[in-house]
């Protein structure tokens, strides 16, 4: 049972509020509402497990015997795909409710293949950001009609991966255009990624926010070093038409803007400090050309990461800053000190930055998580 509920019932016995059955009969009930509405590991891994390999049998049959159907029968074969797991998930809502989360996960993915599919069957006009529109538009009609966090993941993923294609089409028009696509496009899904991790607000957040969370967390340090990369223009032949100013400011407005008002729209006036990491990002992209001083900043950006999880109580951000200042510093070793040492004492000097390093940022990882207490998990 919760550890503050217990507590509050001592004080509540304490103060003669509660008579000693009472307290023991919430404790049953509460008990008992644990064990049943908790879905237990193996079976969160049987289904996700069966997911996997349900979608990539199908896949694969697919595959398989594509070239000996005709245009009809694969495109029939696409709708009953799409249709067919929706229709087992609506099935099984009744008897097993995660059951039909999980099926109409799948059909919703199944729609992404099949809207490629059929534009290959009938041979429409490619311009293939469009298909990641119907696929977003399709996890939309399925989060509003579900309201499961399933569908709303996959909306959640699927949109900025829509804007993106969007945006690097638009801008393809020269190894110079190409440079500051990828770069608004580094920044618009790195403030992404912020702005999930940043869902959660305390111990009584849904499913939704939980996989929001999830979902920014494992994508924020993969997309900084991205950005870190795509920063600097030594990565980049720069020439080529520049691109039209306009199409520029508008792909910065989308990149910074989107994110920050998905981070309203979840955490209301807190998230002006999604505002501060939107400019933590754009020092980013201008800083990633001085090595020197890029490191400082991402060191900057780990701390300001810890101690935002600190402020609200959030132990995953004070994880993820202190991996990050020790992902910062081993960058900078591997960089800039080993080659100017030997090999052995390059060795040495590595193996003292993980013993001490390590040990160190442990400690005050540790001693950051003892301050946030029972509060988060």
């Amino acid at each position: 049972m919760n550890r503050q509920l217990e507590a509050a019932l001592d004080r509540w016995l304490e103060a003669r509020l509660l008579e000693p059955g009472q307290a023991e009969a919430i404790r049953r009930f509460e008990t008992e509402g644990e064990g049943a509405g908790r879905l237990r590991w193996p079976v969160i891994l049987a289904l996700a497990l069966g997911v996997v390999l349900v979608g990539a049998g199908v896949l694969l049959f697919v595959a398989a015997h594509w070239n000996a159907l005709a245009p009809g029968t694969r495109f029939g074969l696409v709708l009953a795909l799409g249709a067919g797991f929706h229709l087992l998930g609506g099935a099984a809502r009744e008897g097993f409710p995660r059951l039909a989360t999980a099926l109409h996960g799948v059909g919703t993915g199944v729609l992404g293949a099949g809207i490629y599919l059929a534009g290959q069957i009938f041979n429409l006009e490619e311009h293939w950001p469009a298909g990641l529109l119907l696929w977003t538009l399709g996890a939309l009609a399925g989060w509003l009609i579900l309201r499961d966090w399933v569908q709303g993941l996959l909306l959640a993923l699927l949109a900025p991966a829509w804007l993106g294609s969007e945006w690097v089409e638009a801008m393809d028009a020269g190894v110079r255009a190409h440079h500051v696509s990828q770069r608004v496009l580094a920044a618009g899904l790195l403030g992404f990624a912020v702005t999930y991790l940043s869902a959660r607000r305390g111990p009584g957040d849904g499913l939704m926010r939980k996989a929001l969370a999830w979902a920014g967390g494992l994508g924020l340090l993969p997309l900084g070093i991205l950005a870190a990369a795509l920063g600097s223009e030594r990565l980049f032949y720069v020439a080529g038409p520049d691109p039209a100013p306009g199409l520029v400011w508008a792909g910065w407005l989308g990149a910074l803007g989107i994110p920050l008002a998905a981070a309203w729209a979840l955490r209301g006036r807190e998230a002006w400090l999604n505002g501060v990491a939107a400019l933590w990002i754009l020092g980013l992209l201008r800083l990633a050309n001085h090595a020197w001083f890029v490191y400082g900043w991402c060191a900057l950006g780990a701390v300001g990461l810890a101690a935002w999880g600190l402020r609200e109580g959030r132990r995953e951000r004070v994880n993820l800053g202190v991996a990050g200042f020790a992902l910062t510093v081993l960058c900078f070793y591997f960089s800039d000190v080993m080659d100017m040492l030997g090999r052995s004492l390059g060795l040495m000097g590595l193996g003292i930055v993980f013993l001490a390093g390590g040990w160190g940022l442990e400690r005050v990882r540790r001693r950051l998580n003892a301050r946030i207490g029972g509060g988060a998990a």
